[in-house]
């Protein structure tokens, strides 16, 4: 049996992770309930994948709560100026300061349009490809690692059910 010492202390665990796993449910929820329109509508516009816009920004800025999407309004892990010094920040970034998270999402989709491969992609969703193609391109140094994290989020959230009308953007 269990002595009393460790039965509480399993419970305290217990009770922490649930609370934990319940914290991220919550943040992963607002989370997309804010950026699901903005990814959808990018991809009706773009002819970029939602599942793609919205699986990258949420590995990358982890679910809008890393320093860079908090500080910076940057989803994406885009590099560039920012204001943090100007500001008085102590926080040091190598990474761009959008005027607005969906500053951050538009920036993000017109990179991908501006890609050579782009055109013969469009309206493509097999979000793969378009991982694969992104890493080409040299977007994330972790290469097949980024690939099957964002794959892994696109996966267990069902990103890909938001690319129902991407036909529609080949148009």
């Amino acid at each position: 049996m269990l002595s009393v010492k460790k039965q509480l202390l399993l419970s305290g665990i217990l009770v922490t992770t649930m609370a934990a796993s319940s914290q991220q449910t919550q943040t992963l929820k607002k989370y997309r309930q804010k950026f699901e329109p903005v990814a959808v509508n990018l991809m009706k516009e773009t002819g970029v994948p939602a599942s793609i816009i919205l699986g990258v920004a949420m590995l990358e800025s982890g679910l809008g709560t890393s320093k860079n999407a908090r500080l910076l309004r940057n989803h994406f892990g885009i590099v560039g100026k920012n204001n943090l010094a100007k500001r008085g920040e102590t926080y040091r970034s190598v990474y761009r300061e959008f005027e607005s998270d969906t500053a951050s999402y538009r920036y993000f989709a017109r990179l991908v349009t501006r890609k050579r491969w782009f055109t013969a992609m469009k309206g493509n969703d097999d979000y793969g490809e378009w991982l694969k193609k992104l890493i080409q391109s040299n977007y994330s140094t972790a290469g097949q690692v980024w690939i099957d994290r964002v794959t892994a989020v696109i996966k267990h959230n069902k990103l890909y059910e938001l690319d129902g009308d991407l036909k529609l953007a080949k148009q």
